[in-house]
């Protein structure tokens, strides 16, 4: 028996309008869109609460997982993100002016700069991650372990990184 959803009458509509679109990784990809924005709308709600944008998101949740001082250069923190520095900068400067991050003098450059997350940006960013984390879950909970780890093996396949 076959079942249809939303990718197929997509993928069936373009292969009648334009077929030469289509390669044997167009379901893949549409299928990865989905699930990408699933994830997005699963976790837009919980930002929103805590008053974060899904940049600032970005941003704390990056300087906390980099492990006590919580702080990185700004060019480093950019490169993490995919941020061009002025949209790193902008995130930053509102980060700053909610008491969220700091600036401060790089100890290592006297010329440079590091951000730094202040207490309430710690408490901010395990917040927010824990709270992500449950919204993540909650969306995958009906599945059963099994879909889940042949899931995420083949994810990883295709991410190219090595199995563990």
């Amino acid at each position: 028996m076959t079942t249809s959803d939303r990718v197929d009458g997509i993928l069936a509509a373009w292969q009648q309008e334009l077929p030469d679109a289509l390669h044997p990784t167009s379901e893949l990809t549409k299928r990865l869109m989905v699930l990408a924005d699933a994830l997005d709308q699963a976790t837009r709600p919980v930002l929103r609460e805590l008053g974060l944008t899904a940049a600032e998101y970005d941003v704390i949740v990056a300087l906390r997982r980099s492990g006590a001082p919580y702080r990185q250069k700004p060019s480093d923190l950019s490169r993490s993100l995919l941020l061009s520095s002025g949209g790193t900068s902008n995130v930053v400067n509102q980060l700053v002016r909610r008491g969220f991050v700091a600036r401060e003098p790089d100890p290592d450059d006297g010329r440079g700069t590091q951000i730094r997350l202040t207490a309430e940006g710690v408490a901010l960013a395990e917040e927010a991650v824990i709270a992500s984390a449950a919204a993540h879950h909650k969306l995958w909970d009906s599945l059963p372990g099994d879909t889940v780890q042949r899931a995420t093996a083949a994810l990883r396949a295709l991410s190219g990184l090595p199995e563990t």
